[in-house]
């Protein structure tokens, strides 16, 4: 029987990193303008992703201390690395151990694609509560998404059957732009009411309904044995 895989990206997909985010940025900045802290973090840490082999703690503390001296905030070393620091505790959306058990239910098989460490990775898969089959991170992968490299590691090590493959994630940069030009099947969890024109399988406000959105996707009666 061929599986049917579903990949997931984690951070704004499965763990709450916007709230992870806020709050570390709060706890360094009380009365910073919030909101274009965010945006400024969201222009910056792709910038410092592409192209190089840094572990994602230290991309980080890079785009911290950028949006500290853009912003002209203070920042202390020791509160550099506040964003690695604080994620282990970041929790998973309240819906997403209900929605990928019974993904599991159906046959489904489970994986990661992150930009992150491991061990921040493993800690998050805490926080989940749920098993997965593969995890891929930034460091198995050699490039951070958009860059193919997660997929490709994916594939490799899944020998996944790209038509009974469904990708899902947050982010129209990191997830829907590289899916489409991989020629994959992507589901977009838009959870801020973005608007995007990245081409989409679905999008959903969250991972409630997915089971079922996989289901019409990639039906288990079409799985060859």
């Amino acid at each position: 029987m061929t599986d049917r895989w579903a990949t997931f990206d984690c951070y704004g997909t499965l763990i709450d990193w916007y709230g992870g985010i806020r709050g570390a940025v709060l706890r360094l900045w009380p009365a910073v303008d919030l909101e274009r802290l965010l945006r400024r973090h969201q222009a910056m840490e792709p910038l410092v992703q592409e192209g190089r082999s840094l572990s994602y703690r230290e991309v980080g503390a890079r785009t911290l201390r950028a949006m500290a001296a853009i912003e002209d905030l203070p920042l202390k070393e020791v509160d550099a690395y506040a964003f690695a620091d604080s994620l282990p505790s970041w929790p998973a959306f309240q819906e997403v151990p209900a929605a990928l058990e019974q993904l599991r239910a159906n046959g489904w098989k489970l994986a990661i694609l992150s930009n992150t460490d491991p061990d921040l990775l493993a800690a998050s898969r805490e926080q989940i509560g749920v098993p997965f089959d593969l995890c891929i991170t930034a460091k198995e992968a050699g490039s951070y998404k958009p860059a193919h490299g997660h997929w490709q590691r994916f594939f490799e090590d899944a020998a996944a059957d790209r038509t009974r493959h469904v990708h899902v994630g947050a982010s129209a940069f990191h997830d829907l732009a590289p899916a489409h030009e991989l020629g994959l099947r992507a589901v977009w969890i838009n959870r801020l009411n973005e608007v995007s024109a990245h081409p989409r399988a679905a999008e959903l406000p969250d991972l409630s309904q997915l089971p079922t959105v996989l289901e019409r996707l990639v039906p288990k009666e079409n799985v060859t044995t």
